[in-house]
């Protein structure tokens, strides 16, 4: 078993915080901020989190989420809901919690939690170009939004907190199993030396880096299921954002490449439609399409760790069954070695 972190305040008593939030407590919950469930709640898809879409007594039907606890402070909760604030005060199609009795961060139960509207839709069609372009042009008004003011207690996104130090978690809580902990560690570190070397020199003679590129709030974590779209003839259609949990500072095409899949040839399609439409309302830095392997790889390695740190949730062993196991390892060694060659390659040009 993959132990949990040392530092996890969550397991006192040898059962996850998450036992405790009964359909009662998030009932509760609601009441507390004058919101009368009529009995009805639904998971929605997090591991992460927990999250419930709620119908009231009025007939109306929110979203109660319930954050994890140790992993955001409340102060960096708080950035959360004041960039979906700005974003939809800009007419930006996002999706904000609800004030409720004049806050968004609320408490019940030792959890924290906030309530937002419910919106419906379905995944974007990113085989289509004007979806793709849409997209980019909303993609560019959140980026302006974003680059209006900094975050203060959100951290960025860099190879230091996304790849040595889960790498360093990694074998540290001994989570990779030894016939293979010697490849995968081998694998990481050249993978993140080459993050270290392809930073390549800009115009101006300086290496451009994750780091050194300009940095802005984010929605962090822009895939396609995170896009929510609704028919363009309705009122309000098109894509809405959701589920800015993952917002920290970063380059701007952290929140371009997600949404780009297949061979090269599709990528470069896609990238091209996303940029024609970002760059309607906002220029884009084509330095960054440099970094677009480099972050993929700091996601694989910050995913595995991500798991890791989650086993003793058991919604994670029941979902990830194949985790941990040295098949598993393997295929991520593999990854990384695609990932070293690929981040040797010519980035993707739009």
């Amino acid at each position: 078993m993959i132990p949990a972190p040392p530092d996890d305040p969550s397991h006192p008593t040898g059962q996850h915080p998450y036992a405790r939030l009964t359909p009662d407590q998030v009932l509760d919950a609601l009441g507390g901020v004058g919101l009368h469930g009529d009995g009805r709640l639904m998971g929605l898809s997090s591991y992460e989190n927990r999250v419930y879409q709620a119908y009231l007594e009025n007939g109306e039907r929110v979203v109660a989420k319930f954050y994890r606890p140790g992993r955001w402070s409340r102060e960096q909760i708080q950035e959360e809901h004041d960039f979906a604030a700005e974003l939809v005060a800009a007419e930006v199609p996002a999706v904000a919690p609800l004030v409720l009795h004049g806050a968004t961060v609320h408490a019940h139960g030792g959890f924290l939690f906030s309530v937002s509207p419910w919106r419906g839709g379905r995944a974007p069609e990113l085989d289509d170009w004007e979806v793709l372009e849409w997209v980019g042009r909303f993609l560019a008004r959140l980026h302006t939004v974003g680059a209006a003011r900094p975050f203060v207690h959100r951290p960025a996104l860099d190879a230091q907190s996304h790849g040595a130090e889960p790498r360093n978690w990694l074998l540290a809580h001994a989570a990779v199993p030894l016939d293979m902990q010697s490849r995968w560690q081998d694998a990481c570190q050249r993978a993140l030396e080459t993050i270290a070397a392809c930073a390549g020199p800009s115009s101006a003679g300086a290496r451009f880096g994750i780091e050194n590129s300009h940095q802005i709030r984010l929605h962090g974590d822009c895939h396609p299921g995170n896009i929510l779209w609704t028919p363009a003839d309705l009122p309000g259609g098109g894509p809405h954002f959701v589920d800015l949990d993952d917002a920290r500072s970063g380059p701007a095409v952290q929140d371009l490449w997600m949404l780009l899949s297949g061979d090269r040839r599709q990528r470069t399609g896609q990238l091209s439609a996303l940029l024609e439409g970002y760059e309607q309302f906002r220029s884009f830095d084509r330095r960054e399409l440099a970094l677009i392997e480099p972050l993929r790889t700091l996601r694989l390695i910050h995913y595995s760790a991500w798991l890791a740190r989650r086993w003793e949730d058991p919604i994670f062993p029941a979902n990830f069954p194949w985790f941990g196991s040295s098949d598993y390892w393997s295929g991520q060694v593999d990854l990384l070695e695609e990932q070293i060659e690929a981040m040797h390659e010519a980035p993707l040009a739009a």
